[in-house]
């Protein structure tokens, strides 16, 4: 099947209200060349320059200047809560894992080495399903890879 529309950049906020929606997890929120499903069962080919993460409240601007928004589709998590969440966090983002940051807990991808590691320092936890926004890197927007940074 061919697409509807083709996109061919990425803006990180809305400029009119979009006239479809793309529901995507963190992971499908890291695209290049893709053809994805609307909310409205439409289809777009996303042909992007380059690889880019797309953020929740972002937008796809269609080449006819239409707008897609783009919303963090709920999703597998664990929910991180303890009396001391900093050291929590500290322990997270040493192991580069991707984390949501919230003032009463922390929300990370379920992985049970990660887990593990989060029962054997005290963390309370308990899975969840919910939209995944993590905090992007230190030095700009966007995720971090490795340790080229």
């Amino acid at each position: 099947m061919t697409p509807d529309h083709v996109t061919r950049r990425y803006c990180d906020h809305a400029h009119a209200s979009p006239m479809d929606e793309l529901h995507l997890t963190y992971e499908d929120r890291f695209l290049r060349r893709k053809v994805l499903s609307l909310q409205s069962g439409a289809q777009v080919l996303v042909d992007l320059a380059q690889t880019t993460s797309l953020d929740h409240g972002g937008v796809l601007l269609l080449e006819d200047g239409r707008e897609i928004g783009i919303v963090a589709a709920p999703e597998d998590l664990l929910e991180v809560t303890g009396p001391d969440l900093p050291r929590l966090a500290w322990h997270i983002g040493n192991r580069h894992t991707p984390c949501q940051i919230e003032a009463e807990r922390l929300l990370i991808q379920r992985d049970h080495v990660i887990r593990d590691m989060l029962n054997k320092i005290g963390a309370t936890l308990r899975e969840v399903t919910e939209p995944f926004t993590p905090e992007g890197g230190a030095y700009g927007h966007g995720r971090t890879h490795g340790h080229s940074h």
